[in-house]
Parts: C-alpha cells; sequence; structure tokens
C-alpha cells in the first residue's frame, strides 16, 4: 500500500489543550474535522502515548487553537515534541483562557468543547466534543496547512501524529549534506550548523543537530 495517498487528504494544524489538574497542557495535532453543524460537534484524534489523551479523558473536555501560517513554529515544536508529563508546554507562550481551558493567542481563533462520546483505535483515541463556544482572533491570517507545514516551514512529523510516515525518516538519509534536529527531526540543509543556530520549530541549538 502506498501511505502516501492519506498525504492528499486535507489537515490542518492545531494544538489541542485541557488540563492536568489545574495545570494547562496540550499538544500538537492535525486530525481535527467537523462532524455536524447542528448541533456544532468536532472530532479530533489523539495518541494514547500523549499525555494530553489522558488529560482528556479526566477532565471530559479540551480546546482547538487553530494555528496560522504566520504562527511561530517553535509553538509547534514545544506541544508537538515535548511531553506534558514533566514539562511545562505553556512556560513562555502567551495564551488566554476560555471557560478555563487555555487558548493559544498566536492563532487564527478557537474551538471549546465537552466529550460526549469516544472511540478507541489501536494507536489513538478519537473524542467527540460537543462545542460550546469558538471565536475568530484573526480573519486575515492565513490558516496553516499541513502542506504548507511540510514543504514551506520544512516540519516533521511527531511519531504520535496520525498521519506520521515512517519512511520520513528513510528520505532523510539521501542526501549527506544535511543536518537533522535529535529534538524534532527539522531538517537543516548544509553541512555545517552555525553556532548560534536554533531549530525554528523546537528551539534547539546547534548542538542537538547531527549530520546525515
Amino acid at each position: 500500500m502506498n501511505t502516501r495517498v492519506f498525504r492528499n487528504i486535507s489537515y490542518g494544524v492545531y494544538i489541542i489543550t485541557s488540563l492536568d489538574g489545574g495545570r494547562p497542557t496540550g499538544c500538537t495535532a492535525n486530525s481535527v474535522m467537523q462532524v455536524t453543524s447542528s448541533p456544532a460537534t468536532i472530532a479530533i484524534s489523539i495518541n494514547h502515548n500523549n499525555f494530553t489523551n489522558e488529560c482528556i479523558k479526566k477532565e471530559k473536555r479540551f480546546a482547538v487553537s487553530i494555528l496560522s501560517e504566520t504562527t511561530k513554529p517553535s509553538i509547534i515544536g514545544t506541544f508537538g515534541f515535548r511531553s506534558g508529563r514533566d514539562t511545562d508546554k505553556f512556560n513562555g507562550i502567551s495564551y488566554v483562557t476560555k471557560h478555563d481551558l487555555p487558548v493559544i493567542e498566536d492563532s487564527c481563533g478557537y474551538i471549546i468543547c465537552n466529550v460526549i462520546d469516544k472511540m478507541e483505535a489501536e494507536t489513538h483515541t478519537v473524542f467527540l466534543g460537543k462545542v460550546i463556544d469558538g471565536d475568530v482572533f484573526n480573519e486575515s491570517r492565513p490558516v496553516m496547512t499541513y502542506a504548507y507545514y511540510h514543504k514551506v516551514i520544512k516540519g516533521r512529523s511527531p511519531k504520535n501524529a496520525p498521519t506520521y510516515l515512517p519512511e520520513e525518516d528513510k528520505e532523510q538519509q539521501v542526501n549527506k549534506s544535511k543536518n537533522v534536529c535529535e529534538i524534532c527531526s527539522y531538517v537543516y540543509e548544509g553541512e555545517t550548523v552555525p553556532q548560534d543556530f536554533k531549530c525554528p520549530i523546537c528551539g534547539h541549538g546547534a548542538e542537538y543537530f547531527k549530520k546525515l
């Protein structure tokens, strides 16, 4: 089977947030879809290994922050390549609280949902959420698609993402004049990574890059 066919399905880039007790936490996701319009219902897919999965199950609600093409890539890296179990992902991140849930300010807008059902797949939980609130922060900002994330920002899929393809890692080995970030797999094209370089996805320095 050619798994690349799944890339023809439209995806966005989102930060899914919930609470760990009273502490905000969340993760990067690309599988979010509107199921019905009345009542408005949203479905999201979260990997079993993501701490956010546990938090949503306990809290029974979640927020979706819809990222734009101008959202700082480091936000995607922070929420996509670190674990909320032992990391305060909101440290240094500007956010507002809506219905007691954290919403990323550097986004197009947000949706707040109460979980009304869930389905367990082999690796992910699909949460069905009834929308209780939502708003647009800036209508002029273009929404970031997953294709834009890959082709323009040149980001990689976290291994917990539904769209992760193992062959992505193999493709990185083709060109030896590239260096890859060991944290988020961002590829720097060039023989040497400058000492003052910071990964645009996860924010780590040159010392975290290795030559392919």
